[in-house]
């Protein structure tokens, strides 16, 4: 999904560093970044980000619970969900309520490229 602006949503700042060094990489605008899920929904106001990388596990929030307010506010952004661990049945759950996809970390530039392209680009 080239040309796709895009809100990383991850407590850990080296991961948001990687996660962005690939997305524009692949030609991608990194437009917001946010490390809770407080800060998420303040910056869900100012942006409108074609894709939103979300961890699934958040210092203040469940993911999933974020998943249903980011639809709600931003229905157009397609939500792929991340996490270090594949908590299968939660996974499940984010892509029952309409998450497209989801990435394990560590994030690689072919997972990426692979989410990218599921998609639609």
């Amino acid at each position: 999904m080239s040309n796709a602006t895009v809100m990383i949503v991850d407590d850990a700042l080296f991961m948001r560093n990687n996660l962005g060094t690939i997305l524009r990489d692949k030609g991608c605008t990194v437009v917001a970044e946010a490390a809770s899920g407080i800060e998420t929904m303040k910056k869900l106001h100012d942006c409108d980000p074609d894709i939103i990388f979300l961890d699934i596990i958040l210092p203040d929030a469940n993911g999933i619970q974020l998943l249903d307010f980011i639809l709600k506010m931003k229905p157009r952004a397609k939500v792929v969900l991340c996490s270090a661990i594949g908590q299968e049945a939660i996974v499940r759950k984010g892509l029952d309520q309409g998450a497209r996809y989801f990435v394990q970390k560590p994030f690689s530039p072919e997972k990426i490229a692979e989410a990218l392209k599921s998609l639609g680009e």
